[in-house]
């Protein structure tokens, strides 16, 4: 490791240094486990003991909303890597049965071991409750992450959680390092947020950055995340609000010396493309900062991932994209460092590394450069 990666390293640790990590492992897997239970109650009722039905059996009987027929596929995928659900490649899917139990009783244990916050264990209690209304449609995750237009519950999903402290502590020293490398008399230094949504990267961006020659564009798909931070961000006047579609027209080239993308690349329709217009995007000796999950979480699949319909890659199968044709919505993270490579921006950090315990939760950070 360079002085620098030690230093983005110590700095992410320090702001995760009272949490005890040693459950991690164990209490991920019991929140994977609690995904296949709620993935099998769900079935259940259209599965009786004796019955061999197809997934398009399982869809009609369950009355499945099409735009969410690809969770159905995945979580009937899941079900029978795991042992819980019998295939037969020419019949279909029969003989659901629980193979293993959580060894917590309940979610709330869980994700106290896990750091994660009450009110993010009573949003996957109600969308584990309403997993079959969430399938039909006759539920939206967005009532339950969003209560009355509430963002306490989301911002516990991407900020106030161990791991997005880790990850947001080392975005923030590599951005203030940015800035310091790349500030001159002539213009400020020009910072891209795509796909900020809540905010819960740049709230903790924000402080660090008052008062260092920066212009900050929070940008987003929706007006709604952009009119609430507007209201919650209003006390910087180097911020600027922007619509941009990751998907659609972006900036002109050049424009940007620092581009942020945090939990957002997953929804490029062509990841690799998405790569290659980022780096259009950066001037020379530009900074791309991605903050990426790269495993699947069952119990995500049981309640965020109802907010991502209809697009995981394999509604566009001829796409081209490592996901076409899977169902998947996240890349490995040697796939990530690989489609970076291959777009000219081979990252040189990727945090946490396999010593930190936090890398369990599978979702790393990813710095590069662009030449001068």
């Amino acid at each position: 490791m360079t002085d620098e990666t030690l230093d983005v390293a110590e700095h992410a640790r320090a702001a995760v240094a009272d949490f005890d990590a040693r459950q991690c492992l164990s209490a991920r897997d019991d929140l994977d486990l609690f995904g296949l239970r709620t993935m099998a109650s769900a079935l259940r009722p259209a599965l009786p003991d004796g019955a061999v039905l197809t997934e398009d059996d399982l869809a009609v009987r369950l009355n499945v909303a099409p735009r969410h027929t690809w969770l159905l596929r995945r979580w009937l995928g899941l079900l029978t890597t795991h042992g819980w659900l019998e295939h037969e490649p020419r019949r279909g899917y029969s003989t659901l049965r629980e193979r293993c139990a959580p060894v917590r009783a309940d979610l709330d244990r869980v994700c106290a071991d896990l750091g994660l916050p009450a009110q993010l264990a009573r949003f996957f209690t109600a969308a584990n409750r309403q997993a079959l209304d969430l399938l039909q449609d006759r539920v939206l995750a967005q009532e339950l992450l969003f209560p009355d237009g509430d963002l306490f519950t989301a911002e516990a999903a991407y900020r106030r959680n161990p791991i997005n402290q880790y990850l947001n502590a080392a975005a923030g020293a590599l951005i203030t390092r940015a800035v310091d490398d790349l500030a001159t008399d002539r213009h400020p230094v020009r910072i891209l947020e795509l796909g900020a949504g809540v905010g819960g990267t740049t709230a903790d961006l924000l402080p660090a950055l008052d008062g260092m020659p920066v212009e900050y564009h929070f940008t987003d798909v929706s007006p709604f995340f952009l009119d609430a931070a507007k209201t919650r961000f209003s006390r910087y006047p180097w911020l600027r609000f922007d619509l941009v579609d990751l998907n659609a027209e972006l900036p002109p080239p050049g424009t940007f010396d620092i581009v942020l993308a945090a939990n957002v690349l997953h929804n490029a329709q062509h990841c690799s493309i998405a790569l290659e217009r980022l780096r259009e995007l950066l001037c020379p000796g530009g900074h791309l900062i991605i903050i990426e999950s790269c495993r699947e979480h069952y119990q995500l699949l049981t309640s965020m991932h109802f907010l991502m319909s209809p697009w995981p890659g394999g509604v566009h199968p001829g796409t081209g994209d490592l996901r076409a044709g899977t169902d998947r919505i996240f890349l490995t993270e040697s796939q990530w460092r690989a489609e970076l490579h291959i777009a000219d921006l081979t990252p040189w950090l990727v945090l946490p590394g396999p010593d930190q315990p936090l890398a369990t939760h599978g979702q790393r950070i990813f710095a590069a450069r662009t030449p001068r």
